[in-house]
């Protein structure tokens, strides 16, 4: 569109060029690095399959990391009224505070969902029932919140088992905003799911995306299979 109206300028079909004073997002030194949707599974089914607590809450917690997008100060600093009332996972929504304090509420998948489900119903319950009542979401083997640190723990542990490398919980954000913008979706709502305040910094993943068609073309150029005459 912008070489259109370059085009038309140049000869003499527009007496201006309206497009001159809009400009792309600039191109940081570093994209941020996504891994693909089987390497999600991958990474999540690492975190175990028995029925021990602490191997509910490791699988909830991945999933919620990616499901949603969240920080990771944002996913511990989870309460359980922020998923639940009643007693149930409220309509499959979850509700994170970012940045500032400014509060989103965002989708959870059918897997996140079904993950906190078995968590807070068989696990949760069970983690240390004798230290103090606490509202925290994810607790930590003692009873209390899960911190910072131990969710780290958690992701490098289920990481090293996948043998995925350099994993870290902002590459499943940034993981969950590029499948959803390659899936099709407006990138403003994917702003809104970020917690972003401009949408400019949810433009940065479109390039993203664009890096991987890019890799994909080099890797198996038009016409690379075509038999030779």
């Amino acid at each position: 569109m912008r070489g259109l109206h370059r085009f038309a300028l140049r000869e003499g079909l527009a007496a201006h060029d309206p497009a001159g004073a809009v400009h792309p997002p600039a191109r940081p030194h570093h994209l941020p690095r996504a891994i693909g949707v089987a390497d999600v599974e991958r990474l999540i089914a690492a975190a175990g399959s028995g029925d021990a607590p602490l191997i509910h809450r490791n699988r909830a917690l991945l999933e919620v990391l990616y499901g949603t997008g969240a920080r990771i100060s944002e996913a511990v600093g989870l309460a359980v009224d922020d998923v639940e009332a009643g007693g149930e996972v409220v309509a499959g929504h979850v509700r994170l505070r970012g940045k500032g304090g400014r509060a989103r509420v965002v989708p959870l998948g059918r897997y996140a969902g079904e993950a906190l489900r078995a968590y807070l119903h068989r696990a949760r319950p069970l983690i240390s029932p004798s230290a103090p009542e606490t509202r925290a979401l994810f607790l930590n083997a003692r009873g209390g919140r899960l911190t910072r640190q131990g969710a780290w723990e958690v992701l490098r542990s289920a990481a090293e088992r996948a043998g995925l490398q350099g994993v870290s919980p902002h590459m499943l954000r940034h993981s969950f905003a590029t499948h959803l913008l390659d899936g099709g979706a407006d990138v403003r709502v994917v702003q809104e799911l970020l917690g972003h305040a401009s949408v400019t910094t949810t433009q940065v993943y479109t390039l993203v995306g664009v890096d991987g068609l890019r890799d994909a073309h080099a890797a198996a150029p038009p016409g690379a299979g075509r038999p030779t005459s």
